[in-house]
């Protein structure tokens, strides 16, 4: 092959490999949702058989033991996870929303938000999230567990006064409070450069916990101003607002001056790092306690956007739940998975 004809037989491969992902992962969507039917259907079914028949609890038990002898290459048909198709129907009574909203996940997950969240409202959100960003059924509960759903969108910030409407909103869903970082392994008497160092050592937990959308750009990074040197803790660039994201840690309560010290340091990272295309910088302090009206009066007349919230060092989460960001193949992998899974 010439030269030309080898970059272009490359685009052609790469091409080809896209697609043959595409359609993979489209396939084992589908076959996910017809999985999910099925299993409503069959709780729907048995839901009201019981009320109109009165059939009782052991009809679960001949149920599992004559369909698995009927589909004996079918894993999910065990008592417990009929009974989880049971509960699945009684949960998402409405057909439409099954279709249209939970059959997008894999069995596994729907199961774990069975068990773990209670309130409807809660779910829904934990769906949507996990779709969205590809997380695993070992990510999904861990979400849970860390109370995602209460600390997204919590932080102290002046965002409604600094940015336009709708960046101020995606702003203010993108920050937590508090934020988790139990995968450290520390005490509670970490000093600030223990934690900043462990968070860079444990990179992909961070940005798991930081949620999507942040990019690493590194840590003490120096910006010099009139020949004097300064270092920010960490600096992110964020995809989505499109933007800087410039850190302070703090290992102690919350003071008025880290406003002022960040709110610098928005102005030089504006002034000397910002592309022309890219929007204003924003600030985020993380301090170990903060009081809420002491960090609302201290943002006030701050010109630059920005949040504090609280990150709590708590006892470190198990192994296998650590450095999880899904691949597309683990993607493929989970959907594939839960087609055949005996829960």
């Amino acid at each position: 092959m010439t030269t030309l004809d080898t970059t272009g037989y490359n685009h052609f491969l790469n091409d080809l490999k896209t697609r043959i992902r595409t359609s993979r992962t489209r396939a084992a969507l589908s076959a996910n949702r017809e999985l999910i039917m099925l299993y409503w259907q069959i709780g729907r079914d048995i839901l009201e058989r019981q009320e109109r028949e009165g059939w009782g609890a052991k009809v679960i038990e001949r149920l599992a033991r004559d369909l698995r002898a009927e589909f004996s290459d079918m894993k999910g048909f065990s008592p417990r996870n009929i009974l989880f198709m049971r509960a699945f129907a009684d949960v998402y009574p409405d057909e439409q929303k099954v279709k249209q909203l939970v059959s997008q996940l894999p069995w596994g997950h729907v199961v774990r938000l069975i068990q773990k969240v209670k309130s409807p409202e809660e779910r829904e959100w934990y769906i949507h999230k996990a779709f969205e960003h590809g997380w695993s059924r070992d990510i999904l509960l861990m979400q849970i567990e860390s109370r995602l759903f209460y600390r997204q969108g919590k932080a102290i910030s002046n965002f409604a006064d600094t940015l336009p409407p709708l960046q101020s909103d995606l702003a203010q869903q993108t920050l937590k409070d508090p934020y988790i970082f139990d995968f450290l392994g520390l005490g509670n008497d970490a000093n600030e450069r223990e934690v900043e160092r462990e968070l860079v050592k444990h990179i992909t937990s961070f940005l798991l916990e930081l949620g999507a959308g942040f990019s690493y750009v590194g840590k003490q990074v120096p910006l010099e101003v009139e020949g004097e040197d300064f270092f920010i803790d960490l600096l992110f660039y964020h995809l989505k607002l499109r933007c800087y994201v410039v850190i302070e840690l703090k290992a102690t309560k919350f003071r008025p001056e880290y406003a002022g010290k960040l709110n610098f340091y928005l102005s030089a990272v504006d002034a000397t790092m910002r592309h022309e295309s890219d929007n204003p910088s924003i600030g985020l302090i993380l301090c170990k306690d903060r009081k809420g009206l002491i960090a609302e009066y201290a943002l006030k007349d701050i010109s630059k956007p920005m949040g504090v919230s609280e990150y709590q060092l708590v006892a470190a989460i198990p192994d296998n739940l650590k450095g999880c960001l899904p691949t597309i193949e683990e993607l493929e992998a989970e959907f594939s998975d839960g087609i055949s899974e005996d829960d």
